[in-house]
C-alpha cells in the first residue's frame, strides 16, 4: 500500500507541475504576447525552452527549502497526498477563474496544512513558512521598485532616441528578457516540485539504512541541504513544466498581459528583466517566490513610469486577496482531504 502511494504522490507531482506549467505560462509570457513580438504558440514554446534549460543552471536551493516546509520525520505519505491534491485542486481553479495566484504558495499550503491535520502545529517548520509568506507582499514590491528604476533609468539614457527606431531594438530586446524570465521561472517554479519528490522519498525511506536505500531513490545531503536529486526527477520536473508551458494559459495570459496596464516593448523589457533579476537573486538564497507576484508587481512598476493611474489598481487589489488567500484556503482544503482520507481508511 505504501509503495502504491509513493507512486501516485509522484505522479500528482508531475501532474501539479504540469499544471504549474500552464497555470504560470501567462507570467513569462504575458508581456512578450501583449506587445505583439512573438504570437502565442511561438511565446510559449520560446518560454518552454527556456524553462527546461534551467536544469544546467539552477542548484537545488528552493528544491531543499520546500522539502524543508514540514518535519519529514513526523508525517507520512498520506500527508504528502493530501498536500498534492489541495495543491492541484487550488491551481485548477483560480486558473479557471483566470486569476494569476501562486503555484508555489499553493503546495506550501497544502502541505502546511495537511501535516497540521495530521500532527499539530509543531511539525511545520515556521521559519520556513513566515519567509515563503513574507514574499507574498515583498516580491510585488520589490518587482514594482526594480522595474521602476530600471524604467527611469532606461528613459533618461534614450530619451533623445528616435522613438521609432528604439521601438524596433526593444522588440528584439524583449527576446532575451523574456528568455531570462523564462529561466528564472523554470529554476524557481520546477525546483519545488523536486523538493516535494525528495521529501516524499525521505517520508518513504525514513528508518530505512541508507546503505539500502536503491540509487533511483538517493538524495545526498551536504550540510544538511540537499545537494543531488536522482536525475529522474529533476529531467522529469522540467519536462513536466515545460510541456505545461507549451499548453498554455490564456485566461492568465489576458489578465497579466492586459488588464493590470497597457505595455508596449520598452516595458515589456523593463518588467521581465526586473523579474528576472528578482527571481535570481531570490534563488541564490533559496527563497521560493512566486513568479506571479514578481512579474505582477514589474508590470505595475513600468506602468508607474507614465502615471499612477495607468496602473489599474482595482484589478490589483483583486490579485492580492488571492494571494493572501492563497495559503490559508491551501491548508484548509489539505487539512480536509486528510481527514477524508482518515475516515475512510487511506
Amino acid at each position: 500500500m505504501s509503495f502504491t502511494l509513493l507512486i501516485i504522490i509522484i505522479a500528482l507531482a508531475f501532474i501539479f507541475d504540469f499544471i504549474n506549467g500552464f497555470h504560470d505560462a501567462a507570467n513569462s509570457i504575458a508581456t512578450v504576447v501583449s506587445t505583439k513580438v512573438l504570437s502565442p504558440i511561438q511565446a510559449v514554446l520560446w518560454a518552454a525552452f527556456f524553462n527546461f534549460l534551467a536544469y544546467a543552471i539552477f542548484e537545488l536551493k528552493i528544491a531543499d527549502t520546500i522539502a524543508k516546509v514540514v518535519d519529514t520525520n513526523a508525517i507520512t505519505l498520506q500527508v504528502i497526498l493530501a498536500g498534492i491534491i489541495a495543491a492541484i485542486i487550488w491551481n485548477l481553479l483560480t486558473w479557471y477563474l483566470g486569476i494569476p495566484s501562486s503555484s508555489s504558495h499553493t503546495l506550501v499550503g497544502g502541505l502546511a496544512g495537511a501535516a497540521i491535520a495530521h500532527a499539530g502545529w509543531t511539525v511545520v517548520h515556521s521559519s520556513v513558512i513566515l519567509k515563503i509568506a513574507a514574499f507574498i507582499f515583498l516580491a510585488p514590491f520589490l518587482g514594482m521598485m526594480i522595474s521602476y528604476f530600471i524604467s527611469i533609468l532606461m528613459l533618461n539614457l534614450l530619451k533623445n532616441g528616435n522613438p521609432h527606431i528604439l521601438e524596433k531594438y526593444f522588440r528584439k530586446f524583449q527576446l532575451l528578457s523574456s528568455a531570462l524570465f523564462s529561466l528564472g521561472h523554470g529554476g524557481n517554479d520546477a525546483q519545488k516540485v523536486m523538493g516535494l519528490i525528495a521529501a516524499t522519498l525521505m517520508v518513504y525511506f525514513n528508518g530505512v539504512d541508507p546503505a539500502t536505500i536503491p540509487d533511483w531513490a538517493q538524495i545526498t545531503m551536504v550540510n544538511g541541504k540537499i545537494h543531488a536529486i536522482p536525475h529522474w526527477i529533476v529531467l522529469g520536473c522540467y519536462f513536466a513544466i515545460s510541456a505545461g508551458t507549451i499548453s498554455g494559459g490564456w485566461k492568465i495570459v489576458k489578465t497579466m498581459g492586459t488588464k493590470i496596464t497597457k505595455l508596449t516593448s520598452f516595458e515589456g523589457v523593463a518588467a521581465e528583466t526586473s523579474g528576472a533579476l528578482l527571481l535570481f537573486g531570490t534563488d541564490a538564497f533559496g527563497i521560493p517566490v512566486s513568479t506571479t507576484h514578481t512579474i505582477t508587481g514589474a508590470i505595475m512598476g513600468t506602468g508607474l513610469t507614465k502615471r499612477v493611474t495607468a496602473v489599474k489598481w482595482g484589478v490589483t487589489i483583486n490579485l492580492l486577496y488571492a494571494w493572501i488567500l492563497t495559503i490559508p484556503v491551501s491548508m484548509a482544503i489539505a487539512a480536509l482531504v486528510y481527514y477524508l482520507f482518515k475516515l475512510f481508511g487511506v
